[in-house]
């Protein structure tokens, strides 16, 4: 199959590396986030609804860094030759 004009064709090393650091970093910044949602709600007895919410929120900022580092990533390492 041909590639379309004007785009390389995938480089596949470089797709397994971005993806696989993209889910080490992943999990370990959700993991982090949770941890500390369920630790503050803990330590101040504030109720499972709050401490919910508050891994929520901590959630959220894991995704907009994952989201952040996966732009820097990509940027690094170019998914086409």
């Amino acid at each position: 199959m041909m590639a379309p004009q004007g785009k390389g064709s995938l480089n596949a090393g470089n797709l397994l590396t971005v993806v696989s650091i993209l889910v080490l970093v992943g999990v370990e910044l959700f993991g982090a986030a949770l941890a500390a949602g369920w630790a503050t709600g803990g330590l101040f007895q504030l109720g499972q609804a709050v401490t919910w919410g508050l891994m929520a929120v901590f959630s959220l900022g894991a995704a907009y860094g994952l989201y952040i580092f996966a732009r820097r990533a990509l940027s690094v390492e170019p998914l086409r030759d």
